[in-house]
């Protein structure tokens, strides 16, 4: 996929990876960005910068996500990138409350959902289309230290793939980003990275940067940290030796 006068929308979008892609493709020749957020100054600021357009919603929430689209559409026609980037994090285990559990869930597995209903079915009657949804190495691998995430950030890669399979063959095509640490808010001011930061921690222009490569060649796992695929396989080839393996990590970095 060419970035170069397509139409784009990016969720989580005030700050952190959502707005590095804003800015990536506003300089690519996108002829069309629009951020969403639910952080309306920062996001004005984002759309000042890019000269896009700042709509606010809460992506966990199917009612604004279909607003969101059925505007941009009006305005500017078919959107043509649709990039469901928003994502939060919640430290804990199986204690952490429902209503924590349900908050995470909402913007970190429906927010995908949301974004997929509106798009696939213009996507498809147009012929074709492309979603990019941000997960997490999390979501490959797991989140010492937080359940929800861990568990959040599978459903994500699961629900991506379950769209490449179903709708791969009829024009549309799934992109899903998969970063370990990268230095936004979410570390926290931790500039290690904590346990996520074993293999460094890359800029949020760095994913950026690694999330339009992936576009260019239509991969479906895009893995701005490449040692992440290692860890897949080592994963999948003997899963009792990765666990055991993750329970010293998890030691030595919390213990």
């Amino acid at each position: 996929m060419e970035i170069q006068g397509l139409n784009i929308v990016v969720t989580g979008a005030a700050s952190g990876i959502g707005r590095a892609l804003a800015r990536r493709f506003a300089r690519g020749g996108a002829r069309q960005v629009s951020v969403v957020d639910l952080d309306g100054d920062a996001l004005r600021r984002v759309a000042v910068e890019i000269g896009g357009t700042a709509m606010r919603a809460d992506v966990g929430r199917h009612e604004d996500i279909t607003v969101v689209v059925e505007e941009i559409e009006a305005e500017h026609g078919p959107i043509d990138l649709f990039c469901s980037n928003a994502g939060i994090l919640v430290i804990g285990g199986e204690e952490v409350a429902d209503a924590e559990w349900q908050r995470i869930f909402d913007v970190n597995v429906m927010a995908h959902v949301h974004a997929a209903r509106a798009m696939v079915p213009r996507m498809l009657e147009r012929g074709g289309g492309y979603l990019l949804n941000t997960a997490s190495a999390a979501g490959l691998l797991t989140q010492i230290g937080s359940a929800p995430y861990a568990v959040t950030k599978h459903a994500a890669v699961a629900f991506s793939e379950w769209l490449s399979i179903t709708y791969g063959d009829r024009g549309l095509k799934v992109s899903v980003l998969c970063p370990q640490a990268v230095q936004t808010a979410m570390l926290g001011g931790d500039e290690s990275g904590g346990v996520a930061g074993v293999d460094g921690v890359l800029s949020a222009e760095q994913v950026a940067e690694y999330a339009l490569e992936g576009l260019g060649k239509e991969e479906f796992l895009i893995l701005p940290h490449p040692e992440v695929g290692e860890y897949m396989r080592r994963k999948a080839n003997d899963p009792e030796r990765w666990l055991k393996g993750m329970r010293r990590l998890q030691s030595r970095m919390l213990g």
